[in-house]
């Protein structure tokens, strides 16, 4: 293919619409999937929710401000986009206080894998920046999404910090909700 209809092509592609380009990849909580096989484009997900992308000299800098070696997970692109951690760092430059708050929707006993990383980072987060961590437990979601009873949604939410996070994260400053 010569450069002009290469360029022709580009073009046209540019021309979709949203929901054309909605159509080529979903990525949501359920499913994650690119039209025909193809590859997920990270930038466009990253246009899309409002993120930058995580660079080496945002990383340099958690580095700096912690004076700790940036988790693996930066260093290695496993994390590879943010919303306002800059903000998150000038605050803790200026000596200003703030916590870390994630969640867990509990629909079972126990976690895998894809519950564990992010749950490793925080406790990172918590050590380096030295903050309280608040992991709201959300039965009620659950009870919403998952057609579990309420008894069964509360039960679970009870179960899963006993038996997983708190041998993951340290518990001198964690705050159930």
């Amino acid at each position: 293919m010569d450069s002009k209809a290469a360029e022709r092509g580009a073009s046209e592609n540019e021309k979709e619409t949203p929901q054309e380009q909605e159509q080529e990849q979903v990525v949501n909580p359920w499913e994650v999937a690119a039209k025909d096989g193809g590859k997920i484009d990270y930038d466009k997900l990253i246009d899309k929710f409002g993120c930058q992308r995580l660079d080496p000299s945002l990383i340099d800098r958690v580095e700096r401000l912690t004076s700790r070696r940036a988790h693996v997970f930066l260093r290695r692109g496993v994390f590879f986009a943010h919303r306002d951690f800059n903000e998150i760092l000038d605050a803790y430059e200026r000596g200003e206080k703030f916590y870390l708050y994630t969640g867990r929707g509990p629909s079972s006993e126990a976690l895998h894998l894809g519950h564990l990383i992010p749950f490793m980072f925080t406790q990172y987060l918590q050590e380096a920046f030295k903050v309280p961590l608040v992991i709201q437990l959300t039965d009620d979601e659950k009870f919403l999404w998952k057609n579990l009873t309420v008894e069964e949604s509360r039960r679970l939410a009870r179960e899963n910090p006993r038996t997983s996070l708190l041998a993951v994260l340290n518990q001198e400053n964690l705050h159930l909700l």
